[in-house]
């Protein structure tokens, strides 16, 4: 799983922040996290109920909303359509990199705003919210009456929201006294899953059960129990997350599979630390690193060692397959790499290659075990030597088809 950087323009022009986190294999589905009011991407429940479908194959992507995080964009600015009309512009950026998301989900009046949203979005298939509003003027229960008052009175001031300051204008307040989300549940024609905690004393239950009873079938409603508000307890939003994963599995919309890319392995920065990398290969998406002693941030094995994996899983599949095809009983191989340079050696680097194989062998197959991991493909590639090309640009990376592997495991194993 890959968390990579996804910035876009958003429904004003602003430059909208955002976090996209990446399966670590076959993509099952695309989604939207819209997070609660004041809280930002970096909230410890979108961050962990993402992640956590990231793991089950759907990838999310969580932003600022304009004004917040890293988001461009003045708060006091804000309005909960344009919220609406972000999420919107959410989709049609993921969109336009083939990954049309068919899920919103929303956290809060992060709900409430991808219920608005949903109606207006052909891809999106299901909608789940979790402890969100019915009446978006709900959210005005949050702020004192007489910061109301001095807001109405005087256009905009200064208020304390969640334990933090922020300059609120009278554009937010009437936005949110205005909007009808009754009349946009019944016209959702989407599949709605309703989470709410009953012990919720920031959006009471009775927001659920109102949410319930405009929405149509299909919906669902499940109780959080005695989780509070925020989800701050790890146990709870590992409940949201993997409940939203399989109720969504039935509107998930596969990818198509992509046509073969035109490389074997891909490096892309992520923008996180100095080194951090994401590595594409093989249809599977990773992290590579240095470790912090030199300055990286220890996410991911470094190229070295890579380098070492690849000479320990080849040498591993080849003695498997040498010993499948002699009938040998041997029940599991292990192969571990390590590697350190010599620079007073004209050939300074040195790969020790420790094979351990159980199995019911006697010494000559044992022996037999050892020679024929010396002729692993990624043994004798690294033996031998290599040759390159080296381009600037995008241009195709020339690569041999997934095939050219086994067909070289064959040719070592033959005997």
């Amino acid at each position: 799983m890959v968390t990579r950087p996804f910035h876009f323009s958003g429904s004003t022009g602003k430059q909208l922040s955002g976090r996209m986190e990446l399966p670590g294999g076959r993509v099952r589905g695309w989604a939207i996290f819209a997070h609660c009011f004041t809280c930002g991407k970096d909230n410890r429940a979108a961050v962990r109920i993402a992640r956590l479908l990231a793991r089950q194959g759907i990838g999310v992507l969580r932003f600022d909303f304009a004004g917040l995080g890293d988001s461009e964009g003045d708060f006091a600015d804000s309005r909960f359509s344009y919220d609406v009309q972000d999420l919107q512009a959410a989709a049609a950026a993921l969109a336009a990199e083939d990954k049309a998301p068919s899920l919103l989900i929303g956290h809060s009046l992060g709900g409430a705003a991808a219920i608005a949203a949903a109606s207006d979005l052909p891809s999106i298939r299901a909608v789940a919210t979790v402890n969100a509003p019915f009446d978006v003027a709900h959210t005005l229960h949050q702020f004192d009456p007489a910061a109301l008052a001095a807001i109405d009175a005087e256009g905009a001031a200064d208020v304390l929201l969640a334990g933090r300051p922020f300059r609120v204008g009278k554009g937010l307040i009437d936005d949110l006294r205005q909007q009808d989300q009754g009349a946009r549940l019944a016209a959702l024609h989407r599949p709605l899953l309703v989470m709410h905690a009953p012990l919720d004393d920031t959006v009471g239950i009775e927001n659920a059960t109102k949410i319930y009873v405009a929405a149509r079938h299909p919906k669902s409603f499940v109780s959080l129990d005695d989780a509070d508000h925020l989800l701050s307890r790890p146990q709870d939003i590992e409940r949201v997350g993997t409940m939203i994963a399989a109720w969504a599995a039935p509107y998930l919309t596969r990818p198509a599979d992509p046509p073969p890319p035109p490389f074997d392995a891909e490096a892309e920065e992520t923008g996180d630390g100095k080194f951090q990398v994401a590595i594409t290969a093989g249809g599977h998406v990773f992290l590579a690193d240095e470790p912090e002693s030199v300055g990286g941030m220890g996410s991911g094995p470094s190229p070295f060692d890579l380098l070492s994996s690849a000479l320990a899983a080849c040498t591993t599949m080849t003695l498997r397959l040498y010993a499948e095809n002699k009938k040998w009983p041997v029940k599991r191989i292990r192969t571990a790499v390590g590697h350190e340079k010599d620079v007073s050696d004209p050939q300074p680097d040195l790969f020790n290659v420790r094979v351990s194989v159980e199995g019911d062998l006697d010494a000559e197959q044992r022996a037999r075990i050892m020679e024929i991991a010396e002729r692993c493909p990624v043994h004798r590639t690294l033996e031998r030597g290599a040759r390159f090309t080296m381009l600037e640009g995008d241009p195709p990376a020339p690569c041999e088809p997934p095939e050219a592997h086994m067909e070289a495991m064959d040719r070592a194993t033959e005997a």
